[in-house]
């Protein structure tokens, strides 16, 4: 065993130097007790709000909340996978070490681990490491609060070194490394990242299965697949719950089929919309900010330099220095996507290792990673070059299920590093110095020589106009009452301000690419050791990417945790409706802007609205066609909506108003109207009675017997015990009567019981629940048990039993090894 220690020692110190730079670059708010500000974290907390309140109470996790879009399953909100050995990892591993430090971390060691197996040496493996991990949008990810997102990333490079393991002969291992991180990969619930990952993974297997062939070495891939297989079998074993659970859900969200037929009332039948999906695409010139970060004026909140054109103009003719420098930092991003946190850099340093890469790499490895960043560059294009996204978005199975395509540039941001450090390692290990030295020129030909043009004369690659510039100038001249000269001129030191950014940013990887090419040069010459230059490398790569990431997660995103706390401290109208005894009435707010877009009310009480982007397709039919044009009363009486809340256009403040016209919790209807499809649903509800009559579609005819129904408007039904998982109400009734609930109907998991016996409910007034009531006084229950998950965690159990026995074998058995002798050097 200290032999073992010994042997890794190098290992055990790199990592805590990993360590030490994960901390390091939060030192300062960690050190004040600061906590990070992620915007999606502060919605998830509304989203989860009842969630948290009933685990605090009870130590039981609903799988339902009625919290937001009247009513949706946990899964994708927050639920707990306690048989999932995955999950007690991750709850280690935030338990130990700070957000976001956790994440920095297992971006480096992953990397590490996957550059280890790489063969490279431990220092370069270093370098490695913080290349892959300081990619701009590593950072960014974690500003935006896509925490979920960043750890499917930080798992990307541990599986594939057990991939390469596994195809290498190392089968026990390999496979185990690759099933516990897969396992990790499918726990982090960010199915678009691991689609990714598939993607890249089926390029590489598709190599390797040819030079197989070509090899005659087919058996000995096809055991290695075997392996694999196991291991991914394994994986999904223990996430059987979380799978299980969101495919089940997704088939009913706006991934999933449209219910209604009617051209223009909803998205395609199965996927996202394609506009929808294409929003934030990359446009083909932003691919610039691989190696120029300001290329396309950063993010769409870049801080104006101080000497701005544009702020100068603005405070030169009476708007206020704060103001002209707002405005102007909020237009300098030009890019055609709605916008963004911050351009996709990979590093000068990076780039410029990669062309070379290009050049002087002779593994095979090579055409996998250049295969796999073409693909992820022309897919992230979106509707900039639409040929090869509509084909994936088209015939691939489930690419139509994600939006924001720009995201699959995370396969490049793993790739180039990749490239980049086997390009370093070739200079090291390549006796032909001449050939190294004649190819590093042309890299840096390449690389300088279009730094030097971007230094130079970048209008000739760029315009640094966005492609609504001349709608830009139309606003900015009604912003100055027609003064068409004044709003060119600002439009045009919107042009040198951008030209001012991209230009110092190229002047700035220059710097870095002529480092590296100078650390290159002493490589070739034999004037610097390996291991020097490998930690002169990280120092470089460090050193930019910094100060890059530092732009866009930052000591200012980080407030102390009593700040963040009051970001939901109520307000009149919040603590006026939250003294209501009803357990379960809904409240629509539209005061924070866009009610289904936004979580905050959620916060506070039960909503109609929210913020989520996997919400049922029905209520998400249901907004488009009840709510965009104007507000439907009727679909909010139905809702059992009591109060609705708007913002006083002179005060500016939240007003409520009580809607007396709320239909409660369940009622009893007069009649029943039948759809044919849910098209006649959709326009049924338009325009109804939802106290009096029912809208069913005629499929559920058959649970109704109509010859025994009465109307007996004496009869009662109420809610007399809420839990978001188990409601129960108390009906009295002379005669049998349809009852409707104002919950949002999902048989997966939902049953209803009267007087304790199982019976059937159906869907009405398009996505509620109702059913038939018996004659006499019953006790009504609604019951959720998802199969899906109590099953799913069963086989999660074993799967994680399975998993610790074949990583506690592999491991064993590595350690047994004794290392290889190495031969005895001969006497000169």
């Amino acid at each position: 065993m200290n032999n073992w220690f010994k042997r890794n020692s190098v290992h055990f110190i790199i990592v805590a130097i990993l360590l030490v730079i994960s901390y390091a670059y939060f030192f300062s708010p960690i050190i004040q007790g600061k906590v990070l500000f992620q915007s999606d974290v502060s919605q998830a907390q509304s989203m989860q709000k009842e969630i948290n309140d009933v685990k605090a109470a009870t130590g039981h996790a609903p799988l339902w909340t009625n919290q937001m879009f009247g009513g949706m399953p946990a899964y994708q909100i927050w639920a707990s996978f306690p048989f999932n050995i995955t999950s007690h990892v991750i709850d280690v591993l935030k338990a130990v070490f700070p957000n976001p430090v956790d994440t920095v971390l297992l971006y480096l060691l992953g990397a590490y681990l996957l550059f280890s197996v790489l063969r490279l040496s431990p220092w370069l493996a270093a370098a490695g490491a913080i290349a892959f991990a300081f990619s701009s949008y590593n950072f960014i990810y974690i500003t935006a609060g896509h925490s979920n997102q960043a750890y499917a990333i930080a798992f990307f490079a541990p599986i594939l070194a057990g991939i390469i393991l596994t195809l290498r002969g190392k089968h026990l291992l390999g496979a185990s490394i690759t099933a516990f991180f897969l396992a990790m990969e499918i726990r982090s619930n960010h199915v678009q990242m691991t689609y990714y990952l598939l993607l890249t993974i089926a390029i590489l297997l598709g190599i390797e299965l040819y030079h197989a062939i070509k090899d005659k070495k087919l058996q000995p891939f096809l055991k290695s697949i075997g392996y694999l297989v196991i291991g991914i079998v394994l994986a999904i074993a223990v996430n059987a719950s979380t799978l299980w659970t969101t495919y089940e859900y997704s088939q009913y969200t706006i991934r999933g089929k449209a219910n209604l037929t009617q051209k223009g009332t909803t998205g395609p039948n199965h996927g996202l919309d394609k506009d929808y999906a294409y929003t934030w695409s990359q446009s083909v010139g932003e691919c610039l900010t691989f190696l120029i970060p300001n290329a396309y004026g950063g993010g769409s909140s870049t801080v104006a330099a101080d000497d701005s054109k544009v702020v100068k103009a603005l405070t030169d003719n009476g708007v206020d220095p704060e103001q002209a420098r707002g405005f102007a930092s909020q237009q300098l991003y030009y890019g055609n996507k709605p916008s963004t946190f911050g351009p996709w850099y990979f590093g000068a340093a990076v780039c410029f290792l990669f062309i070379l890469g290009l050049l002087i790499v002779k593994n095979r490895i090579k055409w996998w990673l250049l295969s796999a960043v073409l693909l992820s560059m022309f897919l992230s294009f979106g509707k900039n070059l639409p040929f090869i996204s509509d084909f994936f978005f088209n015939y691939v199975p489930m690419y139509n299920k994600f939006r924001a395509v720009e995201s699959t540039l995370v396969i490049a941001s793993l790739c180039f590093p990749i490239l980049a450090l086997l390009a370093i390692n070739e200079v090291i290990t390549n006796t032909d110095k001449a050939f190294i030295l004649k190819r590093g020129k042309i890299a840096l030909y390449i690389t300088g020589g279009l730094l030097l043009i971007m230094i130079a004369i970048p209008d000739v690659i760029l315009s640094f106009k966005a492609d609504d510039h001349l709608a830009f100038v139309n606003n900015l001249t009604q912003i100055f009452k027609g003064n068409t000269s004044l709003a060119n001129s600002i439009a045009s030191d919107f042009v040198d301000d951008r030209t001012s950014l991209e230009r110092a940013d190229a002047i700035r990887s220059l710097i870095f690419v002529l480092l590296t090419a100078g650390l290159i040069w002493l490589l070739i010459k034999q004037k610097i050791k390996t291991n020097m230059a490998a930690l002169a490398l990280a120092a470089i790569v460090l050193f930019d990417m910094w100060g890059v990431d530092k732009r866009y997660l930052k000591d200012s995103n980080f407030v102390a945790k009593s700040d963040l706390e009051q970001q939901y401290t109520p307000r009149e109208v919040d603590q006026f409706i939250m003294k209501d005894p009803d357990p379960n009435f809904r409240v629509f707010d539209m005061s924070y802007g866009d009610p289904f877009h936004d979580s905050h009310s959620s916060y506070f009480y039960k909503t109609v609205g929210g913020f989520h982007s996997a919400r049922l397709r029905r209520f998400d039919e249901l907004i488009q066609n009840q709510f965009t044009k104007s507000v439907n009363q009727d679909v909010l009486d139905m809702l059992n909506t009591k109060y609705i809340i708007n913002t006083d256009p002179k005060t500016g403040n939240a007003t409520m108003q009580a809607n007396q016209t709320a239909c409660g919790n369940a009622w009893f209807v007069k009649s029943i109207k039948y759809a044919e499809n849910a098209d006649q649903e959709m326009q049924a509800i338009s325009s109804f009675s939802p106290k009096d009559e029912a809208i069913v579609d005629k499929q559920y005819k058959s649970l109704i017997d109509e010859k025994s129904l009465g109307n007996v408007p004496s009869a009662t039904i109420k809610l007399v015990s809420y839990k978001p998982e188990h409601l129960i109400y108390e009906s009295g009734s002379t005669a049998s009567q349809i009852a409707v609930f104002s919950e949002i109907y999902y048989d997966k998991g939902w049953k209803m019981l009267i007087d304790g016996v199982e019976k059937p409910y159906f869907r009405a007034d398009y996505l509620l629940r109702a059913a038939q009531i018996p004659v006499g006084n019953h006790k009504i229950e609604f019951i959720f048990h998802p199969t899906s998950y109590y099953a799913g965690e069963n086989i999660s159990l074993a799967g994680s039993i399975l998993l610790v026995l074949a990583l506690g074998g592999a491991i064993y058995t590595e350690a047994k090894k004794k290392p290889a002798v190495k031969p005895a050097a001969k006497k000169a």
